[in-house]
């Protein structure tokens, strides 16, 4: 009798998850739930990782993880085995989740706590936030963050290019500001494109002050810049209207950037000349937006000719920058 009542609990647990399922995904699920509470034997490692494979939809995901906890008990009471599964495993559940767009079932791989013997990591935290970054989603990475904090898992490299990504496309300076202090608190070194997104925003904004501070960040790590910091250095000195100071931080970096890379170079002056006098402008008070776009509509040619004269071939096409309704408003 003791045998027949978690079978019978199994199969109505089976019943409740059910619903509509792919045909493969269902199969595999019976024959591994027949394997370990019938047969009393453990299912071939391949058949797990071919459910996996196979998940299309929030149900298959339901059978998985229904799938894991019976394995996880099995381990436990049959083969004595009280480790949790191997990291690549969950590493590639939460990676099937976020591809399903199971995301709440995604969030369950990174509880040190469970009972699907799910060992967290920070690489399966990096899938839902590559997704919350996919869809410009600032409140899921910060369900994210709170569940690494409460799981203890340390805070990477990786998580910071991620979570400032997010924040730059989801223009949310002030959330972008918070972690940054969490990231420099647990010492996490920042990578060279992490300082790019957040140079970056700083110059979209017209934020100078802070543009400086994380400038001088950055060369506490790194002596050279990217091309992207040193556009957004050139940029803020244009804001403090200085196109001589800008020049001189361009014409710096195109003289230490390869030939096979300068279209690279011209890709940075269109943007500087199309895209960001709108942004920066759009961040304005509406009493400052009338000066800052007569300042730029000055400082920006006098740069380009201060480049000109140094004989630097500037490929620039000023008379976009007339056209620019941002500086025209």
């Amino acid at each position: 009798m003791s045998l027949l009542i978690p079978r019978s609990s199994f199969t109505s647990e089976a019943e409740k998850l059910a619903g509509n399922p792919t045909v493969t995904v269902k199969d595999l699920h019976d024959k591994m739930l027949n394997s370990v509470n019938v047969k009393r034997s453990m299912p071939p490692n391949a058949w797990l990782w071919l459910l996996i494979e196979n998940c299309q939809n929030q149900d298959d995901i339901h059978l998985l993880f229904d799938v894991l906890q019976n394995l996880r008990r099995f381990r436990l009471s049959n083969l004595r085995i009280h480790d949790n599964f191997n990291c690549n495993l969950c590493q590639q559940v939460a990676k099937t989740c976020v591809r399903v767009g199971a995301i709440d079932s995604g969030k369950k791989a990174l509880w040190k706590h469970n009972v699907h013997g799910l060992t967290p990591s920070v690489a399966s935290a990096h899938h839902l936030m590559s997704y919350a970054l996919e869809h410009k989603n600032s409140e899921l990475m910060e369900e994210v963050m709170q569940l690494l904090k409460t799981n203890d898992l340390p805070l990477q490299p990786g998580t910071a290019d991620l979570v400032f990504r997010i924040c730059h496309d989801t223009d949310k300076w002030d959330l972008l500001a918070k972690y940054s202090k969490k990231f420099s608190k647990a010492g996490v070194k920042l990578r060279k494109t992490t300082f790019d997104v957040w140079m970056e925003f700083a110059a979209k904004r017209g934020d100078t002050e802070s543009l400086w501070k994380v400038d001088k960040q950055r060369s506490e790590t790194y002596s050279q810049h990217t091309l992207s910091t040193a556009f957004s250095c050139a940029k803020g000195f244009l804001l403090e209207s200085k196109p001589e100071e800008a020049a001189a931080v361009i014409q710096i970096i195109c003289q230490a950037y390869p030939d096979e890379k300068k279209s690279a170079i011209s890709t940075e002056f269109e943007k500087l000349v199309n895209e960001w006098p709108v942004d920066v402008i759009k961040h304005q008070t509406d009493e400052d937006k009338k000066a800052l776009a007569a300042s730029l509509k000055s400082v920006i040619p006098s740069m380009v000719n201060t480049l000109l004269s140094s004989g630097l071939k500037v490929s620039v096409d000023l008379d976009e920058l007339n056209k620019n309704e941002a500086l025209l408003s």
